[in-house]
């Protein structure tokens, strides 16, 4: 079945209506605590950075930190392994942003005036409404903030989305009812051809989490882009940048053990600084 991504302003409701579509279509609820339980499988350090940036929006220094780097990669990563399955609602995180070229995936966008989630979180969460307040602003803040510094987005951009939904104009019910057909539709779209380049792309995050998280590797950029044509129609095209030159069969190695026979591309460059500036050698 199709893949739903849902963005929600904090206090909205879009947290109670993807519960609701996951129970009504059989599909896994997919939200920030299961990707921090998936990332606590990669050790103490990562489930660490993980409950910290989930927490704290980075700041300059840390937003150009190998760690921080590779926390959002793992996230990606994790996210599209969840997609690949199908039949998820994937919560939050830009799963919109991260899914946008699929043509299987529904993406919805829920939100709801300032007074109503003051009172939706007061009655949640038990404060005063001040506080409600402050938690909504607090929180659309980060959110926004983090889209925009991983996919450059405005989170609040309706043309992000197939549907915005404001729970003050129409019931949950009602929401759900036009969730539920919208998938069934979007079904159609679930190809042989696009579900391998959903594939593809979650091999392609894979790789660049297993390197961006790895501390030996001394790297100043990175990235790993499916190509969907040429490379024998599908395959894989690494780039980046590293410091040390022998890192670069290390990326190679680690790369060929996860791609398996799929082809391979790589346009990796070793810099060096000279006093007349950088120099590249491949």
């Amino acid at each position: 079945m199709a893949i739903l991504t849902i963005s929600r302003q904090f206090g909205s409701g879009g947290r109670e209506i993807g519960h609701t579509i996951a129970q009504v279509m059989h599909y896994e609820y997919i939200d920030r605590q299961k990707i921090l339980e998936d990332m606590s499988k990669e050790g103490a350090f990562w489930k660490d950075k993980a409950e910290y940036f989930d927490e704290n929006y980075p700041d300059l220094w840390e937003r150009n930190d190998w760690a921080y780097r590779g926390f959002v990669a793992l996230n990606q990563s994790y996210f599209l392994q969840h997609a690949v399955r199908g039949n998820v609602v994937i919560m939050g995180r830009g799963g919109n942003f991260l899914l946008k070229k699929f043509p299987f995936v529904l993406k919805v966008r829920i939100i709801a005036p300032l007074e109503k989630r003051i009172e939706r979180i007061m009655a949640r969460e038990g404060v005063n409404k001040e506080i409600a307040q402050y938690l909504i602003e607090k929180a659309d803040t980060e959110m926004a903030k983090a889209v925009y510094i991983i996919y450059g987005k405005n989170i609040d951009d309706p043309r992000e989305y197939d549907f915005v939904f404001d729970t003050a104009q129409k019931s949950q019910d009602e929401i759900v009812s036009i969730i539920k057909n919208a998938l069934i539709e979007k079904d159609k779209y679930q190809t042989l051809e696009a579900m391998e380049a959903l594939k593809l792309r979650a091999l392609a995050e894979k790789i660049k989490a297993a390197i961006l998280t790895d501390p030996q590797l001394l790297i100043s950029a990175f990235d790993v882009d499916p190509q969907e044509e040429g490379l024998t129609k599908f395959g894989l095209t690494i780039r980046g940048i590293v410091h040390n030159r022998d890192d670069i069969e290390r990326i190679k190695k680690v790369t060929r053990t996860l791609a398996g026979n799929l082809p391979l591309e790589f346009q990796i460059h070793y810099q060096v600084y000279s006093r007349i500036g950088p120099r590249y050698f491949k």
